[in-house]
């Protein structure tokens, strides 16, 4: 299974860098950068604090693909 994500997308809508969410958040740049390029899964608690930093529901920005 491959979690998805529109954050670079939500980034660019909202004019934020991948340090100023990463801020937002509690975690590194690094971290930003590794979850747009797919390299990383999200625990659940990230996943759901970048949706609140877009005040958004999680599944607008994580999307679960395969099996």
């Amino acid at each position: 299974m491959m979690i998805k994500n529109r954050i670079k997308e939500y980034r660019a809508k909202y004019n934020m860098k991948q340090g100023e969410l990463a801020n937002k958040v509690g975690v590194r740049r690094e971290t930003i950068g590794n979850l747009e390029k797919g390299k990383y899964n999200p625990s659940l608690v990230l996943a759901w604090n970048i949706a609140k930093v877009f005040e958004v529901n999680i599944e607008e920005i994580f999307t679960v693909e395969g099996k």
